[in-house]
């Protein structure tokens, strides 16, 4: 079928609009109709740096309706609401374990360029294009496996649940799936974007005493305080180490880096109490580390952690719930844009003017 997306020809260019040809889906795949996706920092790494096959339809963090199921889907019926979320195997020790986000053949499935099978559902002009994270939400409409596909309430507005498949369900399930905080404990969240602050709604929810958001902007520290931290600061205006030691006497007992950014990191370790736990969610390039002075003579822990730890078809589901009891408002994150303003919303990302992007495809 004839579909119009927004094609990644060549590393850095923009996205151009273009109908490409679409096969139809295969055993155990689903044809979903994008409704909406959000626009992640991934997305623009692969751009920008080609760290999947081009030419390439980009886009992972689809939402959408049901079209079609292909052959032994039992799950799923046409008009469905869904959310597609990253591709992983199911048949690996991690996957079967409950750890998808490690699957095995993660990268292969995700930044590889094609499906499962190895082959490409996507083309123009009898060329293949690359497929980006199982799905390619950047187009009209998207096949992907039914792993990867998690059904909605469909009393939620669709358009804006497409973040929940992978920055927002990254920062929540940090702290939700992995870190698991106690109540009435201390944790510190670097990084008030998307991630950042959905990390800060989960650590209110359960119950975290002392929740403080560094980052360099303002406004998205005040929108920190808006949606649960306690405390903020501002890291280019004060030493942010000392402060979170004073605030909470000895430091935080969790921290979250979101930034990836070395000297954030090192301030996220600094900043822990002795024995304190740091997830690192942000893409972090080769750093120096003093192992001894930062994690073995205090007992810390440091440790990576990736789409948060999820089960997209378990978590999802539950923060669709949180949003409906009003704990989880992240819609205060949101910009909408049109498909033919894909460009403007990644730039607009990129230079802070707007926290999470969607992209409106279907009218």
């Amino acid at each position: 079928m004839k579909i119009k997306a927004a094609v990644t020809e060549g590393k850095g260019q923009d996205f151009s609009f273009e109908e490409v040809e679409l096969a139809v889906p295969k055993a155990n795949e689903v044809l979903v109709k994008i409704v909406a996706t959000g626009v992640c920092h991934t997305d623009a790494v692969a751009r920008d740096e080609a760290i999947t096959p081009l030419p390439a339809v980009l886009g992972h963090e689809g939402s959408g309706i049901v079209e079609k199921v292909g052959e032994g889907v039992t799950r799923f019926e046409k008009g469905d609401h869904v959310v597609l979320s990253f591709a992983h195997c199911g048949q690996c020790d991690n996957c079967l374990t409950g750890h998808p986000t490690v699957c095995d053949t993660f990268n292969d499935l995700n930044f590889g360029g094609t499906h499962d099978d190895h082959t490409h559902r996507l083309s123009k002009d009898g060329q293949p294009l690359s497929t980006f994270f199982g799905q390619s939400s950047f187009g009209t409409f998207a096949i992907s496996h039914e792993r990867n596909v998690v059904k909605v309430d469909k009393d939620v507005d669709l358009a804006l649940l497409g973040p929940l498949g992978c920055g927002i369900q990254t920062g929540a399930g940090t702290v939700l799936n992995r870190i698991k905080p106690e109540f009435g404990s201390t944790i510190a969240i670097y990084g008030a974007g998307a991630v950042g602050l959905s990390a800060i709604m989960a650590a209110k929810i359960v119950g975290c005493k002392t929740i403080i958001a560094v980052d360099v902007h303002d406004a998205r520290l005040e929108l920190a305080k808006e949606l649960g931290a306690t405390h903020t600061f501002n890291g280019t205006n004060v030493d942010v180490v000392k402060e979170i030691k004073e605030v909470t006497n000895d430091g935080t007992k969790y921290a979250v880096d979101t930034t990836g950014v070395p000297s954030v990191v090192r301030q996220c370790l600094q900043a822990l109490r002795p024995l304190g736990v740091a997830a690192i969610v942000g893409v972090t390039p080769e750093m120096n580390i003093d192992v001894h002075n930062d994690l073995m003579a205090e007992g810390k822990t440091m440790m990576g952690v990736i789409e948060g730890d999820s089960v997209p078809n378990v978590f999802i589901p539950e923060l669709v719930d949180y949003y409906k009891a009003g704990q989880f408002p992240f819609d205060k994150l949101v910009r909408f844009y049109e498909f033919e303003d894909i460009n403007k919303a990644f730039e607009d990302s990129k230079n802070g003017g707007a926290i999470k992007p969607i992209v409106r495809i279907a009218k």
